[in-house]
């Protein structure tokens, strides 16, 4: 998939783990797993908003395209 999730990398610059992430912007730790692991087919602009403002970042620090 050309879409690459760097949710990781964004936690770890932010020194945030996944159970802290998950209570701040209110999803299960199962959707924020899928989703830092690159195995998610769509994100709500919704959730991407939330988790933008608790990691203090743009989308395109979250998302990154690469053929």
């Amino acid at each position: 998939m050309p879409i690459i999730i760097n949710l990781d990398i964004i936690m770890a610059k932010r020194k945030m783990s996944l159970n802290e992430l998950s209570e701040k912007v209110d999803l299960t730790l199962s959707n924020l797993s899928i989703l830092k692991t690159g195995k998610s087919k769509a994100v709500r602009f919704s959730t991407l908003e939330a988790i933008c403002k608790a990691l203090d970042c743009q989308p395109g620090d979250i998302l990154e395209y690469k053929e």
